[in-house]
């Protein structure tokens, strides 16, 4: 099956969302009104009703025209299926980034273009909601196709606040940014922090280039926070307390530089 709308938000279960979140179930999501409903609790923290309340509920999000293979079902909530994406690499599942979605985000294969246009034409024309066959690049407007470079294509989303889980130009989150981003460039990354640095070839971060990526952890754990590196420890990221900013590591931040990878070619 595909994505029939143009962003649909992947959840834990079917009892995660909160009444909040009613705008992004709807049969055709309303990305606008959801995050103004989130904006409304600028002040809440992860158990609240805000962007980072969604910490424990969203996994990711999947975007028109994106397949997903259903593999179960729940008795107890009949609008809803689970399924794994395979686009989005997980160590979840090999079979792909596992949650739950609605059943009306979702179509049958060979069905999915003229339902995802249709709805892709009342949403923003940032060139990320047109069905796609495969993952590769689409437009971007504010990028001249000679520039579209992974850092170009970053630097495009400066100023957009940071959504928990997101993957669109809606929002974003730091792995978001960097999946969303090389998606775009035909590259097929993990969607998690730590899973795109097992992805990588470890580099030492004073010779990490523009393009290469900065991973952050705590001792002992795996990485949390990821960065698109523009020069030597500075980077665009999507910062969870503000937006997608393009800025030198600052104290906090040097203090759990994990390391940095390189993308295979």
């Amino acid at each position: 099956m595909r994505v029939r709308v143009p962003v649909a938000t992947l959840w834990l279960a079917p009892d995660r969302p909160r009444e909040v979140d009613a705008a992004a179930l709807a049969d055709v999501p309303d990305m606008a009104a959801w995050l103004a409903a989130l904006d409304s609790h600028p002040d809440d923290g992860t158990s609240g009703n805000g962007r980072v309340g969604l910490h424990g509920r969203v996994h990711t999000q999947v975007l028109a025209g994106e397949p997903v293979t259903v593999v179960g079902t729940d008795p107890d909530h009949p609008g809803w299926v689970a399924v794994v994406c395979p686009w989005q690499p997980s160590s979840r599942d090999p079979r792909g980034y596992p949650g739950w979605l609605r059943r009306a985000h979702l179509a049958a294969d060979g069905t999915v273009g003229t339902d995802a246009t249709e709805q892709a034409a009342s949403a923003p024309d940032d060139g990320s909601n047109a069905p796609a066959s495969s993952p590769g690049p689409v437009g971007h407007p504010s990028v001249p196709v000679a520039d579209r470079s992974d850092i170009a294509l970053a630097r495009g989303h400066v100023g957009l606040p940071y959504l928990w889980g997101g993957l669109s130009p809606s929002g974003l989150d730091c792995s978001g940014l960097v999946h969303f981003v090389h998606r775009r460039l035909g590259r097929v990354l993990p969607r998690d922090a730590h899973d795109q640095q097992a992805a990588t070839t470890p580099i030492d971060p004073a010779n990490a280039r523009p393009g290469d990526l900065y991973f952050f952890a705590h001792s002992g754990a795996p990485a949390h926070h990821v960065g698109i590196v523009t020069d030597a420890y500075r980077m665009i990221h999507a910062s969870e307390s503000r937006a997608v900013v393009e800025e030198s590591l600052d104290e906090r931040r040097a203090a759990t530089l994990n390391g940095a990878g390189r993308i295979p070619d």
